[in-house]
């Protein structure tokens, strides 16, 4: 039987000694189809996180909205999405016949999290639909939970460069939140994924080398984003502004730190972290006032990590 995991993650896992466990636990977890829970629960969501490939194979990390139901199952080895990137968003011109795409379902209020990866199967006026390759749950750990209401605004303007920039970099200091898209890239197996990182506000951080540092807690032991990190360091990176609404996304190219090597070890304002990633900024995008939707104040995690 063929193992869920691909090289890169059973790398992570081996060094780490939990190969074994994992990969019993993945067997079971990781599914190609959609339970019913899964299907349900993609339709309460005003909101998706979306990972895609540009023409380059880059990654890049998005957000898509709608009324609750916007997103559905259905079947079981299917899920819609009727929405349509907006014009400024590079998804609009990733979703293509040879697509692959890696969704993730997160209910804010209740810090549920769901993931589904898997090829384009249709696009068109009114959406696009994508059939399961992978589908699986993760565990609430690092989500700030938040209520949300619909809260529309009059768009704003694209703001665009590359490399370090004060226009965006106060968003990132201030942020609980992440969102980042990697690749696997097996011509058979692989394929995009998007994930969430949570921490404390300004979990992120900007190091003395230019370059933004992000902490990886303690987590499910999968090592799905560092897996794929490990075999291409290109990823796409999403913060929202939970008051303004607005979005900002950043391509970005990740170096694994790791403890216990000459000068690697964990940055002393990272409490917490048993690794780093340390991600080198390209070009980005600021979507001013982009999320029509509203946020309550954030109730922390009960898991981030003590020194917070």
């Amino acid at each position: 039987m063929s193992s869920p995991f691909h090289p890169g993650e059973q790398a992570i896992q081996t060094r780490l000694g939990v190969r074994e466990q994992v990969e019993a636990m993945g067997s079971r977890m990781i599914r190609n189809h959609m339970p019913e829970q899964h299907r349900q629960f993609f339709s309460q969501l005003p909101w998706l996180l979306v990972g895609s490939l540009d023409s380059d194979g880059q990654p890049v990390a998005s957000v898509l909205w709608g009324k609750p139901g916007f997103v559905h199952s259905p079947e079981p080895s299917l899920l819609r999405i009727n929405a349509r990137p907006e014009m400024d968003d590079p998804l609009r011109a990733n979703l293509h016949d040879a697509a692959r795409l890696g969704l993730l379902g997160l209910e804010l209020p209740t810090r549920r999290r769901n993931r589904m990866n898997g090829p384009l199967m249709e696009d068109d006026t009114d959406g696009f639909t994508v059939a399961v390759q992978q589908s699986f749950g993760n565990c609430p750990r690092y989500i700030q939970a938040r209520d949300w209401r619909w809260d529309s605004r009059p768009a704003g303007a694209l703001e665009q460069g590359s490399g370090l920039d004060p226009r965006w970099l106060a968003l990132v200091q201030r942020s609980d939140t992440l969102f980042i898209a990697s690749q696997h890239l097996d011509p058979h197996t692989g394929g995009v994924d998007i994930s969430h990182r949570g921490g404390a506000p300004g979990f992120v951080q900007l190091g003395a080398d230019g370059r933004l540092w992000l902490p990886d807690y303690n987590g499910n032991q999968l090592f799905n984003t560092l897996g794929n990190l490990l075999l291409e360091p290109r990823c796409g990176l999403l913060w929202v502004d939970f008051d303004s609404g607005d979005l900002l996304q950043l391509e970005a190219r990740a170096e694994i730190l790791w403890p216990g090597k000459a000068g690697q070890q964990p940055h002393p304002d990272l409490p917490g972290a048993e690794r780093l990633v340390a991600l080198t900024p390209g070009r980005w995008r600021l979507r001013r006032r982009r999320l029509p939707l509203g946020f309550g104040a954030a109730q922390p995690s009960p898991f981030l990590p003590q020194g917070h």
